[in-house]
């Protein structure tokens, strides 16, 4: 019996140490043969040239090998300390390219500059109340968060700069300046150059498809020249803004948009949407009606109301519309000449802060603050006649209902046209008629005094003044009979960039309430009231 013990024993020793001689020899091979990880991406590039499969860029592997793993004893701490935030990127929404609608709450700002982001793109809006509470937590995570943003959109290079040394190859002051020299070929040509130089260039159709086929066929190339500017003339008059857009066809038509002065002049004095167009002397009454001629003095009523049937403004012809020497060509007239627009309103959003009252029955440390917003809109009617309208509705639940047929008082409180409850009736005219101004009056209307007497249209024929191009004068009816509202507007544009659109901006002068009873004149502050811009709305079509 124990002679078959000792033989167990014997034999399960044996095949122990076999084992572990076995394990031995294994780790040490493993130790000599190891593959480079050099060796290890070099076979995953050819693996990859043959077989691409798109990568996930959430699994992050590790360089070492199994081999290595398992001789570490499958314990490196290195591998796995990072497990929970490779499964936080793995969740939905949070890596990759989308992101789910019921991670909608991780697109808020965190950072402090997102903050800022966020609260200029509500301040645009004109929503003061989200982007003040953005600013305010900007602000508390980084107290410098303005420079930031100015640093990441308007950096330096934004900005150009003049160089520092005009003339950096020190020569002569009678040798030209080489500092603009370019190394590619001559310098740029300006716009005027640039459209001089295409004077020559011909109508050709487009280049053929296929090299070898024929070219597309092109019948306006074939137009003799004289149609061709009755073609374009009859465009300019149906839609201007379509004319413009012809230059970007080709050069020819560039040439002739930017130079062929007689299409311009008939714009200019057109009554589509030259000055022909603008009122100079107020043409209708407070409730839209027309002015009878002033030169006639009627017998009747019948002759009074055959008069009133007739049109007031009649177009001047169009060889009385001099050239003013600050406008060199007609295109230039019409750019920059104060006009108005009918296929649009002027809208003035006002923002101001108003301090609260806190509550009697509430203990609070803070007193609340206000932000109120509202709305001033401006229609202006071919006729003479205009809309006023001041309220908190914003503009796209107004100026869908901005139309004559909704000035009436018995709008319902339940119908979307119930914004023009407040409406006003009023009328217009511009100052400094084009067909009349002479060359020696400035541009510049702004240095003019203001008085009581300045509101109204007759002040300055009293006076025997002329006065300045780009002054508006609005009357408006009052909240009751007995009162009348007169407003006083300058035309200015928006921006001053070459290329940029012309009159869109009208200035406060001055706002005045008059009371037809007391002969009084009242006048409004405007501390708090901004200028108007011009909006298109493109169902208008040209204006009524």
């Amino acid at each position: 019996m124990a002679d078959e013990t000792n033989e167990e024993l014997e034999t399960f020793r044996r095949k122990w140490r076999e084992e572990v001689t076995a394990r031995t020899k294994a780790g040490s091979s493993n130790q000599h043969i190891r593959p480079r990880p050099e060796a290890h991406r070099l076979s995953s590039a050819k693996s990859d040239q043959t077989i691409r499969a798109p990568p996930a860029p959430s699994i992050v592997y590790d360089s070492k090998t199994d081999a290595e793993v398992e001789a570490s004893g499958g314990n490196d701490p290195a591998a796995y300390q990072d497990l929970e935030d490779k499964e936080q990127r793995m969740r939905l929404g949070e890596h990759g390219a989308g992101v789910h609608p019921s991670n909608d709450h991780l697109n808020e700002p965190q950072s402090a500059l997102e903050h800022y982001e966020k609260a200029v793109e509500r301040e645009n809006q004109g929503s003061l109340g989200d982007s003040l509470t953005h600013y305010r937590k900007a602000y508390r995570l980084d107290a410098r968060v303005d420079q930031t943003y100015k640093n990441k959109h308007f950096p330096p290079s934004f900005f150009a700069s003049k160089p520092s040394n005009p003339n950096p190859s020190n020569a002569a002051v009678t040798v030209p300046n080489p500092a603009h020299h370019s190394l590619h070929g001559p310098p740029a040509a300006n716009a005027s150059q640039l459209i001089a130089s295409f004077a020559s260039d011909i109508l050709t159709g487009a280049a053929p498809p296929i090299e070898g086929s024929h070219s597309p066929p092109c019948p306006i190339a074939s137009v003799p020249f004289e149609v061709l500017i009755e073609i374009l003339l009859r465009t300019a008059i149906l839609d201007v803004a379509a004319y413009v857009r012809l230059s970007l066809v080709c050069k020819r038509l560039a040439y002739l948009v930017s130079t062929e002065d007689r299409i311009w002049k008939r714009v200019c004095s057109g009554s589509e949407f030259g000055f022909a167009a603008m009122h100079y002397d107020f043409a209708c009454h407070l409730n839209g009606t027309p002015l009878p001629p002033p030169s006639t003095t009627p017998a009747d009523a019948s002759t009074l109301i055959n008069q009133l049937t007739l049109s007031p403004h009649v177009p001047p012809p169009t060889s009385s519309l001099p050239l003013l020497p600050q406008h060199p060509t007609f295109a230039h007239f019409f750019q920059h000449h104060s006009r108005l627009r009918f296929n649009g309103c002027y809208i003035s959003t006002v923002n101001y802060v108003r301090p609260g009252a806190s509550s009697p029955i509430q203990i609070s440390w803070n007193t609340p603050v206000h932000i109120v917003t509202y709305y001033r809109y401006l229609r202006f009617l071919r006729n003479g006649s205009c809309i006023s309208l001041l309220t908190t509705a914003e503009p796209a639940d107004v100026v869908p209902y901005l139309l004559p047929e909704h000035l009436h008082a018995t709008h319902s409180g339940n119908l979307p046209s119930s914004v023009m409850r407040h409406a006003l009736r009023g009328r217009w005219r511009l100052s400094g008629s084009p067909f009349e101004v002479s060359a020696d009056v400035a541009a510049d209307a702004d240095t003019l005094p203001l008085s009581p007497a300045s509101k109204t249209h007759t002040a300055a024929e009293e006076r025997g003044e002329k006065e300045l191009p780009g002054n508006l004068y609005v009357e408006t009816e009052g909240p009751d009979a007995k009162y009348t509202y007169s407003m006083q507007l300058a035309l200015r544009s928006a921006s001053h960039r070459a290329g940029a659109t012309r009159n869109n901006k009208l200035v406060w002068r001055g706002f005045w309430s008059y009371n037809r009873l007391t002969d009084d004149w009242a006048e409004f502050g405007l501390r708090n009231d901004r200028a108007f811009f011009w909006s298109r709305v493109r169902s208008w079509g040209m204006g009524a």
